[in-house]
């Protein structure tokens, strides 16, 4: 199955567990959602894959399906449960790398097969790591902003306020992220062309999970 076909799958999948968890467990769920969504994706983000020509990471997905959680709180039970849930990612996050890094620097026994694995995928780089970081809780929170916004402006439009919260945001993050992380490293025009490149499968991404925010309305 060739890769285009394997995102296709992988945002059916990833969104209709957004929804699933949120018919289930409510708002805790997507607590829970953002949280595990946001660890797994910055692990994907390692395996970088070809799509129609483009280079592109696998983590691009479960990012967006935060943006798709917090959407369906702000739509379903307010704002100030998204902002929340963002701090929780963070925080887990956050938490996550500590006890990596500790757990990397235990020396491995003879018998040991994983470390050097590990070691090559959770080793910290402070600098793409805190860029990610504070970069996921900006954008995030001003999709949440201008969310809710549009909302109170033009409630009758879902779509609207979806798709123009979180395009923009995702835009921003990938911009923002990449010059933070990579300047200095990069040329000028080599790092728009990456920020570009993402930020065009991201906005597909974007528009393919309104149909699942209209899904969880339905569902309520």
């Amino acid at each position: 199955m060739n890769n285009v076909l394997l995102i296709f799958l992988n945002i059916i999948v990833t969104f209709s567990l957004v929804i699933i968890v949120e018919k289930i467990f409510k708002k805790e769920g997507l607590y829970v959602w953002t949280a595990i969504a946001l660890i797994m994706a910055n692990i994907l983000e390692c395996k970088t894959i070809g799509l129609l020509g483009f280079t592109s990471t696998t983590g691009n997905v479960l990012f967006a399906s935060v943006f798709l959680a917090t959407d369906i709180m702000s739509e379903k039970y307010g704002k100030e449960y998204s902002k929340r849930a963002i701090g929780l990612a963070v925080f887990a996050m956050i938490s996550f790398t500590a006890i990596m890094q500790i757990g990397l620097l235990f020396k491995p026994d003879s018998t040991d097969f994983a470390h050097d694995a590990m070691n090559t995928l959770f080793s910290l780089n402070l600098r793409i790591t805190l860029s990610s970081l504070v970069m996921f809780y900006i954008s995030n929170n001003v999709d949440i902003f201008l969310f809710d916004k549009i909302k109170k402006k033009i409630p009758d439009k879902l779509w609207l306020r979806n798709n123009v919260a979180t395009i923009t945001s995702n835009v921003l993050e990938n911009y923002f992220f990449i010059f933070f992380a990579f300047v200095g490293i990069y040329d000028i025009p080599t790092m728009i062309n990456i920020a570009t490149t993402i930020s065009v499968l991201e906005i597909v991404i974007a528009i393919f999970d309104t149909p699942f925010l209209y899904l969880s309305k339905k569902l309520n």
